[in-house]
């Protein structure tokens, strides 16, 4: 027991702390430049909708806005069966500067595949529905292309203020804050694990037919780097989304995006060979799969240290602080959307719970098979400026 403890310890040491630490370092000492440049390329957004009516007409006015040249920029909505005013609301809106592609429920990965088939742009760029590009969003994104070494680039989701929500809510601000800096660290020595599907770009070249089994955005921008290219992040290509405003809904997406994120780990576990993909395996390994399964070590500790709990004052001392901030979590939780519940000593271990949670739901659910192949948007309540027929 006293072995298994220790091996939890430094399991989750290392996933938590050690491995950013290392990304830190690494992009201090091992710098890799790429070169930008100021280019406008034929372009095509491609944004998959499934009766997304709350969100889409904005979504559209939005990408309508955008500070780049209109005979370089194309823009396609694949419309995945939506029986509400999806389509309807594109075509009003989006007059004859929108493709819009009305499907029947194919799926998103079919979906988007169609979107790839009918566009024309030499750089594919993939998007939400519920996402909002800055202005110059795709300025920025493509200039990272100008490197022949950069195949793909990841942009920088933001999350838009909001007074409504719970404790997860400022728990997965803090949270993107913080994978926003492993990202930078990624990106100066080398590539990012993932891009965002708020807002990222490859080249048309590198594009491979979906899979309904996975994440979309997940597995496109890792193919980027199994095929030789960078994938970099770009901090001032910037698109604006809406946090989930409950635990519930939190809870519900993580789990969603786990699942297939698990799998899609085991698709893509060629990665895994540092003898191929070097550093970025061990990247792979940390951010995709160690953080994903860490509540297996959190578990065994847990259990570990309640066995070890007669074996000295430490082990109690310990026993104590994991009790104290699985108390505070549940805290945050079960105080919903008071204000104390969103100060960070409360709202940071409520976020660390129910992400925890979600991922031992996920694992479970791939160990029965089920790999939460639909794929049915609930952007709850709609936002100021939503638009409907």
């Amino acid at each position: 027991m006293t072995w298994l403890f220790w091996g939890c310890v430094l399991t989750l040491t290392y996933t938590y702390a050690g491995f950013p630490a290392l990304l830190v370092l690494r992009s201090r000492l091992h710098r890799r430049p790429y070169r930008r440049a100021a280019q406008t390329p034929k372009v095509s957004v491609l944004i998959a909708a499934r009766n997304e009516a709350k969100v889409i007409g904005a979504r559209v006015e939005n990408l309508l806005a955008l500070d780049y040249p209109e005979e370089n920029l194309e823009l396609i909505v694949a419309s995945d069966g939506s029986d509400d005013d999806t389509n309807e609301i594109v075509e009003r809106i989006g007059g004859d500067r929108v493709n819009l592609l009305s499907l029947g429920r194919v799926g998103k990965a079919v979906a988007l595949d169609t979107a790839v088939e009918a566009s024309h742009g030499d750089v594919l760029v993939f998007s939400d529905a519920n996402s909002l590009f800055r202005a110059d969003a795709v300025r920025k994104l493509v200039a990272p292309l100008a490197d022949p070494e950069v195949g793909g680039v990841a942009g920088n989701q933001v999350y838009l203020p909001t007074d409504t929500g719970d404790a997860s809510v400022v728990g997965e601000e803090q949270y993107w804050n913080f994978d926003r800096s492993l990202k930078l660290a990624q990106s100066r020595a080398g590539s990012v694990t993932q891009a965002t599907g708020a807002i990222y770009a490859i080249r048309r070249a590198l594009f491979r037919p979906l899979r309904g089994d996975v994440n979309d955005d997940m597995l496109t921008s890792l193919r980027v780097v199994e095929q030789g290219y960078r994938l970099v992040f770009e901090p001032e290509a910037v698109a604006y989304e809406p946090v989930s405003e409950s635990a519930g809904a939190t809870f519900s997406r993580r789990v969603r995006i786990m699942v297939r994120g698990l799998r899609c780990v085991v698709v893509m576990r060629g990665l895994l060979d540092p003898r191929r993909y070097g550093f970025f395996s061990l990247q792979f390994l940390s951010h995709k799969l160690l953080l994903r399964t860490a509540v297996i070590p959190l578990v065994l500790l847990a259990v570990t240290n309640g066995v070890l709990w007669s074996h000295g004052l430490f082990y109690r001392a310990t026993a104590v602080g994991q009790l104290a901030f699985y108390a505070l979590g549940a805290l945050g939780i079960a105080l919903g959307e008071r204000r104390i519940a969103k100060a960070k000593p409360i709202a940071l271990p409520a976020y660390f719970c129910l992400v925890n949670a979600a991922a031992a739901t996920a694992i479970w659910r791939l160990l029965r098979g089920r790999t939460d192949d639909s794929w049915e948007p609930d952007r709850g309540r709609p936002r100021p400026g939503d638009h409907t027929a």
